[in-house]
């Protein structure tokens, strides 16, 4: 009776192997040394969310980023409806429950996020933010529970940081905006954001990094973006995020030439061996990771 042209299925259709970090660069959402940099982000604890509209790949992108977290590590995922296969032991995957035919029974994403707090956690990562759980979900990351990870519908990064404080003043909870946006800036390291192009392929269209506050705003800096023109391809902007300093502090380097990336898989500069930009950007598992580092 809801629909008036009969009934209607709609089938969301998941593959038998989850989606790996080289899956996705050879199928050209990203460089390679783009995933080594967000590889480097998640092994160092720094908290991601990807952005997107329906359909743009975010899950996915979620899961193969999350195969970056070390096998030691306790994860806890929190879903409306269980999609991610993490190849880690030691995984707890919750589902929200929604309401019984008398209204009776619902657990939401939101009471999952609070009850996570308590099973003393190595990540949090939820598979949506849709409503007051993102304040929660800020106040996690901001409380010593580094390295979450999620997703949200965004239509830009800058469309995700005003998103978040809406669904954040959605949570009940009396806050003014302006501590809303400190709790983002103070919490947050990184917004990637996926697109689904006309022609149906999903990229990462920009990777931002969250600078804190000025003038009472968040203060983004694209790191990576994806250019239509004059050359399609992925360019560094040439900004050097801050997040590197955490990177350095444990242990993970990446090479400073791929802040340099130009849409033709080249890079800016004179490296001492002609051969190693093209295996930076081709090789696999990063080989970013051998290079000295300007934060040496």
């Amino acid at each position: 009776p809801l629909s008036l042209c009969g009934p209607v299925v709609t089938i969301r259709k998941f593959s038998l192997r989850p989606f790996t970090p080289r899956d996705l660069v050879d199928i050209g959402s990203l460089t390679a040394p783009m995933m080594e940099f967000l590889g480097a982000c998640v092994r160092a604890k720094a908290n991601v969310i990807v952005s997107g509209g329906t359909g743009a790949g975010k899950t996915s992108l979620l899961g193969a980023l999350s195969s970056f977290v070390p096998p030691d590590e306790r994860l806890i995922t929190i879903e409306d409806a269980a999609e991610l296969r993490l190849p880690q032991p030691h995984v707890i995957s919750l589902e929200a429950r929604p309401p019984n035919v008398e209204g009776a029974g619902e657990v939401t994403v939101r009471a999952l996020v609070r009850n996570a707090l308590r099973m003393r956690p190595d990540r949090i990562i939820v598979g949506e933010v849709r409503g007051g759980e993102a304040l929660d979900m800020l106040q996690a990351m901001n409380t010593g529970h580094e390295g979450s990870l999620s997703t949200a519908h965004a239509n830009s990064p800058r469309d995700l940081v005003s998103r978040l404080e809406t669904m954040a003043l959605m949570s009940g909870v009396e806050l003014p905006a302006s501590h809303v946006r400190e709790q983002i800036a103070g919490a947050l390291d990184l917004i990637v954001h996926m697109t689904r192009m006309p022609d149906g392929n999903r990229v990462v269209a920009r990777i931002s990094a969250v600078e804190g506050l000025r003038g009472g705003s968040v203060v983004l800096e694209d790191i990576f973006a994806w250019r239509r023109s004059p050359q399609p391809g992925f360019e560094a902007t040439g900004t050097m995020p801050s997040v590197l300093r955490m990177l350095a502090e444990r242990d993970e380097r990446v090479d400073p030439r791929i802040f340099t990336l130009r849409p033709d898989g080249q890079f800016d500069g004179r490296p001492g061996d002609p051969d190693e930009p093209e295996r930076l950007v081709t090789g696999w598992p990063g080989n970013a990771r051998r290079f000295g580092s300007l934060l040496e």
